[in-house]
């Protein structure tokens, strides 16, 4: 990784290109939202930053203490991307899937706010899961001021533990709402540590987060991967079950791997953003 420091911002280099847009929307993170200059405005455990790619490098305005504290991790500065996509790359289809998401990077996002996120994710698409964080995070987080705007933390788990559905019903979702409650009164209570959940091996973690009240298996291996960096995690959505079935190949080779999650993004980003299979 190469770092440079500018007077209004840093510029990280790594061995593969970084691209802010794929990044975030290849629906990992629902929180970063586009800007009209071509930048992305984010908050992250309270510290918010104005991030672009530059010829293929992570632009990000913000102090060089708080990168080091918190930006360097959350972008996954040192995981050697550039030879994930080569050992993806193995015939024609995953080539060309690797090459078109080379700029994505796992993002290693709060636990606590992956967890909520992916709850809210179940048969739901990018956009409207995105406007229900954002009600939640304007109705139930703390306000951040930030290059003269108003940006909201995520809601901690003690804050939502004691709300009702009614008081959740203008977040508009649905069945979900009962889920994130629950949820928040587990993590809460202390009946569930994500943190220690981080210090186990991905199958139980997994099976611990599934017994929450509307944590499937899809939902756990995103709150793996997403929240967890969990890289061994494979989840299988709809989309996931086009791509195996435009691919035709044998995808248990990929979801076995030590770095399983991220050909799942190279896959489902390819095979999503192009509007294949059926």
């Amino acid at each position: 990784m190469q770092l440079t420091e500018h007077p209004s911002h840093l510029k990280i280099r790594g061995a593969a290109p970084f691209s802010a847009r794929q990044t975030f929307t290849c629906g990992q993170c629902f929180r970063w939202q586009a800007q009209p200059d071509g930048s992305w405005l984010g908050i992250v455990d309270g510290q918010a930053a104005r991030v672009w790619d530059e010829d293929g490098a992570l632009c990000i305005a913000a102090p060089r203490a708080q990168f080091d504290a918190l930006w360097r991790a959350y972008f996954d500065c040192g995981t050697d991307y550039a030879a994930i996509c080569r050992s993806f790359s193995v015939d024609d289809f995953t080539a060309r899937a690797a090459a078109f998401g080379a700029g994505i990077r796992i993002l290693r996002q709060p636990p606590w706010e992956a967890l909520c996120t992916f709850l809210l994710s179940q048969c739901n698409n990018i956009p409207r899961i995105t406007a229900i964080v954002q009600r939640l995070c304007e109705q139930w987080g703390e306000p951040v001021a930030h290059e003269g705007r108003t940006l909201y933390t995520f809601p901690a788990p003690e804050v939502l533990a004691d709300a009702s559905p009614q008081a959740l019903a203008p977040l508009r979702a649905g069945y979900r709402a009962p889920y994130l409650i629950a949820a928040a009164q587990a993590v809460a209570s202390g009946a569930l540590s994500l943190e220690a959940l981080r210090g186990l091996p991905t199958a139980d973690a997994r099976r611990e987060v599934m017994q929450l009240r509307g944590v499937g298996r899809k939902v756990a291996d995103c709150f793996l991967l997403f929240g967890l960096h969990k890289l061994d995690a494979f989840p299988v959505d709809t989309w996931m079950k086009k791509a195996a079935a435009y691919y035709g190949g044998d995808m248990k080779r990929f979801a076995g791997s030590p770095v399983a999650g991220v050909y799942q993004q190279y896959f489902f980003y390819y095979v999503r953003e192009h509007q294949l299979g059926k």
